[in-house]
């Protein structure tokens, strides 16, 4: 296990990394092991409403810049992710029942689990807004284990969806694309982080 100290390290190295360096490449390994990190992530129900598109070809990051507010780390960066949220896998009474029945539970409680389910998404008033915050949840894992291991990322929400989603040819009756996370190595170094104190954010009952 990491110790604190190279955990609070990495979180004081990541930052939203506005210019990568376009000469420099992630090794495979690093970018798996980055990758790995996003499907471990949790998830609500354990349901991974998510896919992950790597997008590496220079003509179509290039395709994309200008849907993305033409946002240099686009075309920039080593490879860019496109996280996207699976809304329909999450309604899908085969798909989420499968993904109970997985965990080897008895039948009586994999009905439970079912049950208790439908109950939640059918009192959703936005299962794209559900599936988004799942989504976000493997974007840190990413952002996170990036930083471990000396790697760049910016979160970026600052895109166009549909558009995107056309060009990338997606179903979005399916699937949608709800952040793009370029990875790679920053051009400079960052200002110093600044973060609220600890006793704002943080209170103990």
């Amino acid at each position: 296990m990491c110790d604190r100290e190279t955990l609070t390290r990495s979180l004081y190295f990541r930052h939203a990394c506005k210019r990568f360096d376009p000469e420099r490449k992630l090794p495979e390994a690093d970018l798996r092991f980055i990758l790995e990190a996003a499907r471990l992530a949790p998830s609500a129900f354990g349901m991974e409403a998510w896919r992950f598109l790597v997008i590496r070809d220079p003509e179509l990051k290039a395709t994309l810049r200008p849907v993305c507010w033409d946002q240099p780390q686009i075309t920039e960066c080593s490879d860019l992710v496109v996280i996207l949220g699976q809304i329909a896998s999450v309604a899908d009474p085969e798909y989420y029942s499968a993904m109970f029945r997985r965990r080897g539970l008895s039948e009586e409680a994999t009905r439970a689990y079912i049950r208790r389910y439908e109950e939640y998404i059918g009192k959703l008033h936005s299962i794209q807004g559900w599936v988004a915050k799942q989504c976000y949840i493997a974007a840190d894992h990413m952002m996170v284990y990036a930083s471990l291991i000396g790697v760049d990322s910016c979160p970026i929400e600052g895109f166009e969806p549909r558009k995107v989603d056309k060009i990338l040819g997606l179903d979005r009756k399916k699937e949608r694309s709800v952040l793009l996370l370029p990875l790679g190595y920053r051009l400079q170094e960052p200002r110093e982080k600044k973060r609220r104190p600890f006793e704002e954010v943080v209170t103990f009952l």
